[in-house]
């Protein structure tokens, strides 16, 4: 049967190396990875291996954003690292290489990797180009916040159609430090990346490099005897948390590498981003809060710079293994600075922000912890009156309507893992509040999770979340919501015996699904505050 897809004689004296390729036409991010893979099984057979190309899914969160169909999105991380655990496995293969694009196949990929524990390289696809409209740089959230803006009447139709068919020029994954090139530059401190693989355009020589010398690289570690576990280990998933709070990451960060350190058999809980956020500073000018998309971090050097910069104020673990076969601190030894004039990147003199914008809350309303992305430009303390949603086309309709108004705090619940299920990315309400121009004047949590690209007074992971009884459950319209960042705690002013009361006359929602896909995630899924797992 080998015979019959390619294999010689001669083939079947050399390593097998799976390249997982998650090419697909349902998004820009994956659509040109089919060519990558194909650099990828070359840099194998150069090497001596042979490899053997295979496929997964991914799902589009852009696109299915706001619809039943999100609700897919993370449910697909766990059907990606289990197709590939099973392609791996059930072929019997050495060593992986996966290449990804879109959010979930990412992580996807990894926790895939951290389970098989052979030897194995991640390739990100790479970043998209902004587009250009109006003579200034555009990208998808542009198109999200436009939503906004055309309910306040500030841009009309035809503008908001221009904008939407300007805003993403070709292949690559989504421009600014969204939850694509969050994961990607986390995985590449983690050390299952080649350096800078995380900061190249998708559509470049660069790129394709990478991909070659991605699959040499995996014929290396099979030599080496250098497994994912040796790499993946508490120092590296720290070294993963100071990049992704140096350069303003996702939220989604906290909940993939707690999932990818379950599969890696390392201890990780959210806290250890707080204790690693209280030291490490935000420098990177980046999007949704910043100015600068991904590309203008390509085109300065990348990600490798700022690892230097970090390592050299002691802010990262050198002696770390990485997939080059060296440490972290051989990797970087040679890394250039950037460029003298360049504002993209901070020096620690002038940080963004002092200490990190993923703030871990609790309090009354969240006893296992919430996430929040406070970029200290929406300032650090909110109270405001509930407005509550069930869904969230229920809350973005609230808010496009202009039924939201200042002072309100908008909660979205039973969109967490279990009741969701799926716990979707709240970016159409939050895109809207801050099209609508609300951004400093409303705030909006759920037991969901936000885009990367999501900013504004936002958190998201409220656990326990609101289908199996946590406090979010209990909230009623007018009630009083304080977020506080600097005391990290979120807080429903009610008294514990009106929540007493609630409670009891609560009744636990019905299962949404009770067939296929979705209903077996919802009656397998963790707490997000565990990393949404299906595998405890």
């Amino acid at each position: 049967m080998l015979h019959a897809v390619g294999f010689t004689r001669e083939d079947f004296r050399k390593p097998q190396v799976g390249v997982a390729s998650t090419w697909s036409q349902v998004t820009p991010c994956n659509m040109h990875i089919d060519e990558l893979a194909r650099h990828a099984a070359a840099g194998v057979d150069g090497a001596g291996g042979k490899a053997i190309i295979f496929g997964t899914i991914t799902v589009s969160d852009a696109i299915s954003m706001g619809t039943e169909g999100m609700k897919y999105s993370l449910v697909s991380r766990e059907v990606i690292a289990d197709s590939i655990e099973t392609v791996m496995g059930g072929e019997s293969l050495d060593a992986l290489v996966a290449i990804g694009g879109c959010d979930k196949n990412m992580p996807a990929c990894v926790i895939a990797m951290a389970r098989l524990n052979r030897p194995a390289v991640f390739v990100y696809g790479g970043t998209i180009m902004p587009g250009t409209w109006r003579e200034r740089p555009v990208d998808i959230v542009s198109v999200f916040e436009a939503v906004g803006q055309h309910a306040a009447g500030t841009i009309t139709d035809a503008e908001l159609a221009d904008l939407e068919q300007q805003a993403c020029p070709g292949a690559g994954s989504c421009g600014g430090m969204y939850t694509a090139n969050t994961m990607a530059s986390a995985i590449e401190a983690l050390g299952m990346s080649l350096p800078n693989s995380s900061a190249q355009a998708a559509i470049s020589p660069e790129k394709r490099d990478d991909c070659a010398r991605a699959g040499a690289a995996a014929v290396r570690l099979l030599e080496l005897g250098i497994r994912p576990r040796d790499i993946m280990t508490r120092k590296a998933f720290e070294n993963a948390i100071t990049t992704v709070i140096a350069l303003g990451g996702s939220t989604n960060a906290v909940l993939h590498l707690l999932a990818i350190a379950h599969a890696a058999g390392v201890r990780l809980s959210v806290d250890d981003f707080t204790r690693i956020g209280k030291r490490v500073p935000v420098l990177a000018d980046l999007k949704p809060s910043g100015k600068y998309v991904m590309a203008e971090l390509v085109r300065i050097g990348g990600l490798t710079p700022l690892m230097k910069m970090l390592l050299d104020e002691g802010l990262l673990h050198g002696d770390a293994m990485t997939v080059t076969g060296r440490t972290l601190a051989a990797n970087l030894a040679d890394a250039p600075p950037y460029p003298a004039g360049q504002d993209v990147v901070r020096g620690f003199d002038d940080p963004i922000k002092k200490s990190s914008h993923l703030v871990v809350l609790y309090g009354n309303l969240a006893p296992e912890g919430a996430v929040a992305k406070i970029s200290g430009k929406e300032g650090e303390r909110f109270t405001g009156t509930a407005v509550v949603f069930n869904r969230e086309e229920e809350a973005l309709a609230a808010i496009l309507d202009g039924r939201v108004k200042r002072g309100h705090v908008v909660v979205i619940r039973y969109e967490g893992p279990r009741g969701g299920p799926g716990m979707r990315e709240m970016l159409s309400p939050t895109s809207a509040i801050m099209g609508r121009g609300l951004g400093q004047d409303v705030a909006l949590i759920t037991d969901g999770r936000f885009s990367g690209g999501s900013h504004g007074f936002v958190v998201g992971h409220v656990t326990p979340e609101a289908a199996v009884g946590g406090p979010l459950a209990l909230v009623k319209r007018g009630d009083r919501i304080t977020i506080d960042a600097r005391a990290r705690t979120l807080t429903l002013d009610v008294p514990d015996r009106e929540l007493r009361a609630r409670r009891k006359a609560w009744k636990a929602p019905k299962p949404r699904y009770t067939r296929g896909v979705l209903a077996k995630y919802a009656k397998q899924v963790s707490s997000a505050s565990k990393g949404a797992i299906t595998d405890a």
